[in-house]
């Protein structure tokens, strides 16, 4: 393994620790969920927890892709989805009087829907016990089921994530189960079938990609209909194989962002610790309406 070059002093953060912190990591720990926060040993855990918000990772944490950038365990799920799961990420929704939950999860290849209908139990139960809050769902791309994307739909996300991570030479490498054109059609598929909804989707740099191949794939998610963009550094994780090719500097980092809204993307998060949930309440326009519930078919 190549050794990486030390990180640069804007990655140092304070530790997580707290008052609020802890109240809000015992409150996970008594309704045993899980998040991202610290199974994919997200840099803004401290300040995340600090305002009482968390990003929910369903479905257990035990990956069925091992993607080489990502530190969730990867192996063969030990049990079924929980079936009070939904109820209990609710509960905690409430104690935390979260306007905006993000919603997360492994890759469940092992389910026939890949988790598309826990995820939409969890959703209605966070708009049933919390019927003022927002939901916002950062899903795999579920082997390209557009019946699996319309059970998520239907349950009335405000925002519907799905991250292509990379740029489409790097895919082989990164993300050897994803599919750079997948992920697109996911999205613009979502844009369709939820036409009210926000989409969102996030990219990792420092692996080794062009300036140019960022803009393209920038521009092929604006085409897809996306509104929302978060493009953070990647980060190798303490097992992970593949480490990073350069550290970007923080005015990249602006540029990138000013070339986004160029773009037309209606919000964009662009910084060195910028992950996919990093400020989410902030991507939504406070005056927006939940979208409407009622189903329809998915168009092909």
């Amino acid at each position: 393994m190549r050794q990486q070059a030390r990180k640069p002093a804007w990655f140092r953060v304070p530790p997580p620790w707290g008052r609020v912190f802890s109240k809000v990591d015992r409150l996970l720990q008594d309704e045993s969920l899980n998040t991202v926060c610290r199974s994919a040993l997200c840099p803004n855990i401290g300040e995340c927890f600090n305002q009482a918000t968390a990003t929910f990772l369903l479905l257990g944490d035990t990956c069925t892709r091992n993607c080489p950038y990502c530190n969730i365990d990867f192996g063969k799920p030990p049990a079924p989805p929980d079936p009070e799961e939904p109820r209990r990420i609710a509960r905690a929704v409430s104690v935390l009087k979260l306007r905006h939950a993000v919603l997360t999860s492994v890759a469940r290849d092992d389910l026939p829907d890949g988790g598309a209908a826990h995820f939409a139990r969890t959703i209605e139960a966070i708009h049933s016990k919390c019927p003022g809050t927002d939901v916002e769902v950062l899903i795999p791309d579920f082997r390209g089921s557009l019946e699996s994307l319309q059970i998520v739909l239907d349950a009335g996300p405000r925002v519907l994530n799905h991250n292509v991570e990379t740029v489409p030479s790097l895919y082989r490498k990164i993300r050897p189960s994803g599919d750079y054109g997948r992920s697109l059609e996911l999205l613009s598929r979502a844009r369709q079938m939820a036409p009210d909804g926000l989409t969102k989707s996030g990219l990792m740099v420092g692996l080794g990609e062009s300036l140019e191949e960022i803009d393209q794939v920038m521009t092929d998610l604006r085409e897809s209909g996306c509104d929302v963009i978060t493009i953070g550094q990647y980060l190798q994780p303490p097992r992970g194989p593949v480490p990073v090719a350069r550290y970007y500097h923080p005015e990249e980092f602006v540029s990138l962002g000013r070339r986004a809204r160029e773009l037309g993307f209606r919000q964009v998060e662009s910084g060195p610790l910028v992950r996919s949930s990093y400020h989410a309440a902030n991507h939504v326009p406070a005056d927006s309406a939940t979208p409407s519930r009622s189903p329809s078919p998915p168009s092909r």
